[in-house]
């Protein structure tokens, strides 16, 4: 079953006037690189602007869907979750969250959280559920933890695992918005045996045209972006049992299990971590 009828005329119209397209948003860009449609030409103008910068940077896009689907089939398969809250959804693509947990346990439930308008329209219409399982959407900030563990768990059953999944969506909280605060307090509401999925962008010495891409989209995009080193993203996983191989590039996680030889890294880092 699925929580998201298709919008009223009144909640349609109120989402396209929220969508700005004079301004190139980082979802929209994403989606521009994953080779999808749903993007306006200032996002492609600025997707390009930036794989100039950097022409790796269409990599992290692929990397970090396969390591989602990766992680999934681990935490289904190997770990026995059947429940996902997963926050930055960002525009549905192949291979969603619910579809990869779904395609192994069609009993699963799936809590997607975006704030951005082009993404609650589209999940209306594309982020269905089999009818043994479950999805649902919620138009929400990151830095709203209440409200999100509020309404999530009108899907979700909190006295059982959740993982709760956030990719590529930590790098929009500021250091002075307590990045860490928020995904402590999103894991101290779930119970022993959830798990955190995270990815996020790096910055390294190794690749200083990522510094010059992120600083070209902080002039011109939206929203704002904050790297951090690999050290300071393992942070985000302190006080959880960490799986192997740790936090690596989204390309090497388990990259193994795809029978091909070690992929180049990105600069897109992510791990996954038990709370006992």
């Amino acid at each position: 079953m699925t929580e998201n009828p298709p919008a009223a005329d009144g909640v349609a119209q109120a989402l396209r006037e929220r969508i700005n397209t004079s301004q190139p948003h980082t979802a929209r860009i994403w989606n521009y690189w994953l080779g999808g449609k749903d993007n306006y030409e200032v996002d492609r103008a600025a997707g390009d602007q930036i794989r100039q910068l950097h022409p790796g940077i269409g990599e992290y896009a692929r990397a970090d869907r396969l390591f989602l689907g990766r992680a999934v089939r681990h935490l289904v398969a190997d770990a026995g979750i059947r429940q996902f809250l997963d926050i930055g959804t960002g525009l549905p693509t192949a291979d969603n969250t619910h579809e990869v947990a779904q395609r192994l346990a069609p009993e699963a439930r799936i809590v997607y959280v975006d704030n951005d308008p082009l993404v609650l329209a589209h999940a209306r219409a594309l982020l269905t559920s089999t009818p043994e399982g479950r999805t649902d959407y919620l138009d929400e900030d990151l830095r709203n933890v209440d409200a999100i563990l509020e309404h999530a768990a009108k899907s979700l059953d909190f006295t059982q695992p959740v993982a709760l999944i956030l990719l590529g969506v930590v790098i929009f909280l500021d250091d002075d918005e307590d990045p860490y605060g928020v995904v402590r307090r999103l894991m101290d509401a779930l119970p022993p045996g959830s798990h955190l999925v995270l990815s996020h962008t790096i910055t390294s010495p190794a690749m200083p045209d990522v510094d010059e891409a992120v600083k070209f989209w902080n002039e011109h995009g939206t929203p704002k972006l904050t790297q951090r080193t690999p050290e300071a993203v393992s942070r985000f996983f302190d006080g959880l049992e960490l799986l192997q191989p740790g936090v690596v590039s989204c390309s090497r996680w388990r990259s193994e299990e795809a029978g091909d030889a070690e992929p180049e890294e990105v600069a897109m880092f992510g791990g996954v971590a038990r709370k006992n």
